[in-house]
C-alpha cells in the first residue's frame, strides 16, 4: 500500500490524515509506506523529456509496485495542490506497463482543507484524475473540513468521525486490493 500526500509543511493536517488512513490499511493486514512533503519535490512533469531524477524513479517505481494507493492533498483555493498533481502526472510514465496507469488498483481519497467547499471540490477532482488513470476509486472517500476538525501528532483528530472514515477508506483499498 501506497500513501501519496501532505504538503511542503512537515506535520500537515493533510499529512496526518494520509497516516490515520495507512493505519486503517495496516490494520487490514497490508504493509504500507508514505511519500510526503518535500520527497515529492520533482521537477516539472515533462513527457518528453526521458531522463528521470532518483526521487521521480522512485516515486514511479512504488506506484509501479503498489497493490493498492490512498492519496491526500490539501486543497488549496478550491483545488489539488500542484505537489500533489505534478506526483500524478507521473503516473504517465507507467503508461507502456502490462498494468498501465493505475490499472487494477483500488484509490482511496482524501482531500483536507479549510472550508467545504475546497474539501469537496479538491476530491471531486481527485477522483476524476484516477478515473482517468484508470484506478478504482473507493466508494468512500474523505472531505476534511479542517476549520472544524484539526488533527493530532499523536494519530488522532478532535472529531473521532473523521477517524473512523479515514481508516475505513485504507481498508477499503486493502479489501479492494485482496479481491483482484
Amino acid at each position: 500500500m501506497l500513501g501519496i500526500g501532505g504538503s511542503l509543511r512537515a506535520g500537515s493536517q493533510s499529512e496526518r490524515a494520509l497516516h490515520i488512513a495507512l493505519q486503517g490499511a495496516e490494520e487490514a493486514g497490508a504493509r504500507a509506506h508514505a511519500i510526503t512533503g518535500s520527497d515529492l519535490v520533482l521537477p516539472f512533469y515533462d513527457s518528453g523529456i526521458p531522463d528521470r531524477t532518483p526521487e521521480a524513479l522512485r516515486l514511479i517505481e512504488a506506484i509501479r509496485q503498489a497493490d493498492g494507493l490512498i492519496i491526500v492533498s490539501p486543497g488549496y483555493h478550491g483545488a489539488l495542490s500542484g505537489l500533489i498533481k505534478n506526483a500524478l502526472d507521473y503516473v504517465e510514465d507507467l503508461r507502456p506497463d502490462a498494468r498501465p496507469y493505475l490499472d487494477g488498483r483500488g484509490v482511496g481519497l482524501v482531500a483536507v482543507a479549510y472550508g467545504w467547499q475546497a474539501a469537496v471540490t479538491t476530491l471531486d477532482q481527485l477522483r476524476t484524475i484516477t478515473h482517468a488513470l484508470r484506478g478504482w476509486p473507493t466508494p468512500l472517500g474523505g472531505s476534511v473540513n479542517t476549520a472544524e476538525v484539526k488533527f493530532d501528532e499523536a494519530g488522532g483528530a478532535s472529531d473521532e468521525k473523521i477517524v473512523t472514515t479515514l481508516r475505513l477508506i485504507g481498508r477499503h483499498v486493502v479489501e479492494f486490493a485482496r479481491g483482484r
